[in-house]
């Protein structure tokens, strides 16, 4: 379900995933939106996807296939939408470049969804600076006295951000030419093109 543009005080949760490659290279920035009274059982839905890593977090790059397909039928099935920046192109060394990039114009497409709040996952501290001073750059785009903020959170800590990690690694599949992941995810996603200038 795709909550109704302009709701305000929502809040999304981010993860990411790359490709460095001359110029078909591509960055991806997922953000799940996930209204209040269903975060629970979000969180629920996604701690039973860690399977034999009880202890960790689900990361979509250690499942197999089997897991992968359960996990983006989990996701499909949660009351929520998701946002998908895809920029490219994205050659060697020039992903952070990309990320700010897709940041930005993923701020203006979570502002149209009442979003005001965005939880991505804890780099280092200069990285997370980065993000920060990309988001509040953002803000100039849109409306004065718009509320966005930034916040960011331990991956371990927060099941919500694996949804976002699981939507961002079937994107990444997609790119690669294995589109079975995305297509169950195609009607709860809002996927966007930009162009990193890199």
């Amino acid at each position: 379900m795709i909550p109704p543009a302009g709701r305000p005080g929502l809040s999304a949760w981010s993860d990411e995933s790359f490709q460095e490659k001359d110029s078909a290279g591509f960055y991806i920035i997922a953000a799940a939106i996930i209204e209040p009274p269903v975060r629970d059982a979000a969180r629920e839905a996604m701690l039973a996807q860690r399977g034999r890593r009880a202890t960790a977090k689900a990361h979509w790059t250690e499942m197999d296939h089997r897991e992968k397909k359960r996990a983006v039928r989990a996701v499909a099935e949660l009351d929520g939408a998701h946002v998908v920046a895809v920029g490219s192109p994205v050659p060697f060394r020039k992903q952070e470049r990309a990320r700010s990039k897709c940041l930005t114009q993923l701020v203006t497409q979570l502002h149209t969804f009442g979003v005001e709040c965005l939880f991505m996952e804890a780099r280092e501290p200069q990285l997370n600076q980065r993000d920060i001073r990309t988001v509040q750059n953002a803000r100039f785009a849109l409306p004065k006295g718009t509320v966005f903020r930034i916040e960011h959170v331990h991956g371990g800590a927060e099941p919500l951000l694996w949804v976002a990690d699981v939507v961002a690694g079937a994107c990444r599949a997609h790119q690669l030419g294995r589109g079975e992941y995305w297509a169950e995810l195609a009607s709860v996603v809002v996927e966007f093109d930009v162009d990193t200038d890199c």
